[in-house]
C-alpha cells in the first residue's frame, strides 16, 4: 500500500462539563487510509491531561509496593471497587514527570525513591480520553513501609501493601489486579527484574 498522508480537521470543540475532570464534545473529520476524507464525526472527549505512575520495587528484598483504594470507575462493574494499583498522580504546575513520581510515592505510599527507571509513555484509553501516562519503576528500600497514606484534602484513603514479587505476580495471575497500569508495570518488572537486582542491589545496602 502506498504511503498515505494523514491529516485531521477539528470542526468544532465545545466544553460541556468542567468539574473534577472535564468533558468536551468535538466534531472532526480525518483522512482515510483508502484515500479521501471521512464524514464529520461527533465525539465526546474526556480530559485528564498528563499523569505519572510508579511501581516501587526493592531489589534487595525482592518486594513490590502496591496500594489499595476505592475507585468509582469500578463501583458499578465490580462487586468490590477497592482495587490493587500502583502509585500514580497528575502533574502540578511546573513539575516534571520525575518530580511527580517522587512526590506521589511519598504521598501515597510513604516511600522514598532512590533511583527512577523510565519504563514507557502511553495512552491508556485513547478512544475517548486524552490522558497520557509516563510510567516509572522506582527503586526503593521497603523496610518499614506499610499503613494508610494519602492526602486528607484530596480525600485519599490508601492502604499500602508490601508484598514479595512472587506474591504480586500470583495476584496478577489470579486476576486480583484489574487496573491496566499496574498490570503493565508488573509485566515490565517480570521481564526486567533480574537486571534491576544486579544493577541496584549494592547501591541500597
Amino acid at each position: 500500500m502506498e504511503k498515505v498522508e494523514k491529516a485531521f480537521e477539528l470542526i468544532e470543540n465545545e466544553s460541556i462539563y468542567r468539574g473534577f475532570f472535564s468533558l468536551s464534545r468535538i466534531r472532526l473529520r480525518h483522512t482515510l487510509f483508502g484515500g479521501g476524507w471521512s464524514e464529520s464525526l461527533d465525539r465526546e472527549l474526556f480530559h485528564r491531561g498528563r499523569s505519572v505512575a510508579v511501581i516501587p520495587y526493592d531489589p534487595v528484598a525482592d518486594q513490590v509496593v502496591l496500594i489499595e483504594q476505592f475507585r468509582v470507575g469500578a463501583m458499578f462493574v465490580n462487586g468490590d471497587p477497592w482495587l490493587l494499583e500502583i502509585v500514580a498522580g497528575a502533574f502540578e504546575e511546573g513539575e516534571s514527570a520525575e518530580d511527580v513520581a517522587y512526590r506521589e510515592a511519598c504521598e501515597e505510599a510513604g516511600c522514598k525513591i532512590r533511583h527512577l527507571v523510565r519504563i514507557a509513555e502511553f495512552f491508556p484509553t485513547p478512544g475517548g480520553c486524552s490522558e497520557k501516562i509516563t510510567l516509572f519503576c522506582g527503586i526503593i528500600d521497603s523496610r518499614g513501609l506499610g499503613g494508610v497514606h494519602g492526602l486528607g484534602e484530596e480525600h485519599e484513603d490508601i492502604l499500602v501493601r508490601v508484598s514479595s514479587f512472587d506474591q504480586a505476580m500470583e495476584w496478577l495471575n489470579q486476576g486480583r489486579i484489574e487496573a491496566a497500569i499496574p498490570i503493565i508495570g508488573l509485566q515490565w518488572l517480570a521481564l526486567n527484574r533480574d537486571r534491576l537486582r544486579t544493577a541496584y542491589s549494592r547501591s541500597l545496602i
